[in-house]
C-alpha cells in the first residue's frame, strides 16, 4: 500500500505519505526535506518499546543525530508540566533552528510535540509519525497542536504544520482494539461531514470494531479517503476561519464529556462518538435532517463498537447541567453562543448557533434513558 496526498498551503505545503513499511525507511522519506542533522524523537514508553528501535536505526543509518524523549501516556498528561519534558530534552540535545522534532505515537504525542516545535526557538521543523488510527486519519494532519487547560481541552496551542506525515499501516497491527475503535469515530465523522461514499462503505461492512474484521481494501480506503478529506478541508482553511470548523463535528459535546470525566473514563474517539449521536439528534430537533438519517449514523457507530450514550456519571440532570456549562468554554463559542456542527444529510453539515441550551438539554435528557456500556477490552 502506497499513496501520496498533498496538503496545499500558501506558505508551506507538505505530503501525507501512506506507505506500508515506511517506518523502516524513515531516512529515505526525510532526506528530500533537507532537514538539519539533529533530531529529537518524542514518543511514549509503550510505543517506543515497539517501534523506537526501528525508527532510531532508520534515522541513524541516514546520517541523522537522534535524541529521544519519552512522555507518560494518557490525555491527563497533556499538560504544561509534560510539555516541559520536551523542552528539557530539546535543551539537552542542543536543538538548533535547523533541527526537527519527530512525533512517534498517537494524537497526544503529536499534539504536544507539535506545540513544542512551534514554540522552541520560535519554531522549528516537525514531522508526524502516527501510530494509532485516530492519529493517522485526523490528528497528524492539519497543524493543530496544543495542550489542555484544567477547564477545557486544547485551549492552549498553536497552528504549526508538519513538514511530512508518514503513515505506516503496519503499525496498526499492534493497536489495541479499543484504540482502533476510537480511530473509527473520526473515520465515521469524515463520512458524515464530507464523503458520503466513504460512509456507505462503512455501512456495508459487517463489523468495524476490530481491525481483523476490516478487509485490506476497506482499510486502504479508510486511510486514503479520510486523509484526502482532511487535506482538502485544511488546504481551503488552514487556521479555521470558516470551513475547517466542520472537522469539529461531534467534538463540541465530546470534549465536554472528556474533560468532565477526567480524561480517564472515555477516550477521545468514544467521546466523539457520543458527541456525534447527540449532534445528530440536535439536528433532528432543529429539522435539519430526518430521524432516519440519524439512525443510519447511530447504526454505523454501533457497528464500530463505540458508545452512543452519555457515561453513567453524566447521565443525570446534574451531569447534563455540567455539560451545558462546559460548552461555554468551547473554542467555537462566539458572542456567548455555542456553535454546533450539525448534519443536513450524509456527507454535508452546517455550522450554526441556533441550538440553544433548552434544545441541547432536551436531547441529552432523552439520551440518558438507554445508556450504552463502555467496553474497555
Amino acid at each position: 500500500m502506497k499513496s501520496i496526498i498533498s496538503v496545499e498551503l500558501p506558505q508551506q505545503s507538505y505530503q501525507v505519505a501512506i506507505a506500508t513499511g515506511g517506518l523502516s525507511q524513515l531516512g529515505y522519506w526525510l532526506q528530500p526535506l533537507k532537514l538539519g542533522q539533529k533530531l529529537l524523537l518524542v514518543s511514549n514508553p509503550m510505543v517506543f518499546r515497539r517501534y523506537g528501535e526501528t525508527a532510531v536505526a532508520a534515522l541513524t543509518q541516514a546520517g541523522f543525530e537522534v535524541s529521544t524523549c519519552l512522555l507518560p501516556a494518557g490525555e491527563r498528561y497533556k499538560t504544561p508540566a509534560t510539555l516541559q519534558k520536551i523542552y528539557d530534552a530539546a535543551l539537552a540535545a542542543r536543538l538548533e533552528r535547523s533541527s526537527t522534532i519527530l512525533a512517534l505515537g498517537g494524537g497526544i504525542v503529536g499534539d504536544m510535540s507539535g506545540f513544542a516545535a512551534a514554540t522552541w526557538l520560535r519554531g522549528i521543523a516537525f514531522v508526524q509519525l502516527p501510530t494509532s488510527l485516530l492519529a493517522m486519519v485526523d490528528a497528524s494532519i492539519g497543524g493543530k497542536t496544543g495542550i489542555n487547560h484544567p477547564q477545557g481541552k486544547n485551549l492552549i496551542g498553536a497552528f504549526h504544520q508538519p513538514r511530512l506525515v508518514l503513515i505506516d499501516p503496519e503499525l496498526l497491527k499492534t493497536l489495541p482494539p479499543r484504540e482502533f475503535r476510537a480511530g473509527m469515530a473520526e473515520v465515521i465523522k469524515y463520512g458524515v461531514i464530507w464523503d458520503a461514499a466513504l460512509f456507505e462503505q462503512l455501512e456495508a461492512a459487517p463489523r468495524l470494531d476490530q481491525q481483523r474484521y476490516v478487509s485490506a481494501e476497506l482499510l486502504q480506503s479508510i486511510l486514503t479517503r479520510s486523509c484526502e478529506a482532511k487535506a482538502k478541508v485544511v488546504s481551503q482553511d488552514e487556521k479555521e476561519a470558516g470551513l475547517r470548523a466542520i472537522l469539529n463535528y461531534g467534538h463540541t459535546i465530546g470534549h465536554a464529556v472528556e474533560s468532565l470525566t477526567g480524561y480517564r473514563l472515555v477516550n477521545h474517539g468514544e467521546a466523539v462518538a457520543i458527541g456525534m449521536v447527540a449532534a445528530g439528534q440536535i439536528a433532528v430537533a432543529l429539522d435539519l435532517w430526518p430521524q432516519a438519517e440519524a439512525d443510519r449514523q447511530r447504526r454505523v457507530i454501533q457497528a464500530a463498537g463505540l458508545p452512543t450514550q452519555l457515561p453513567e456519571s453524566l447521565a443525570n440532570p446534574a451531569g447534563i447541567e455540567q455539560i451545558l456549562a462546559a460548552l461555554q468554554s468551547d473554542k467555537k463559542v462566539q458572542s456567548g453562543k455555542v456553535r454546533f456542527v450539525l448534519p443536513t444529510q450524509i456527507g454535508r453539515v452546517v455550522v450554526t448557533d441556533q441550538a440553544d441550551a433548552a434544545t441541547v438539554r432536551a436531547v441529552l435528557s432523552r439520551a440518558v434513558l438507554s445508556r450504552a456500556v463502555l467496553s474497555t477490552s
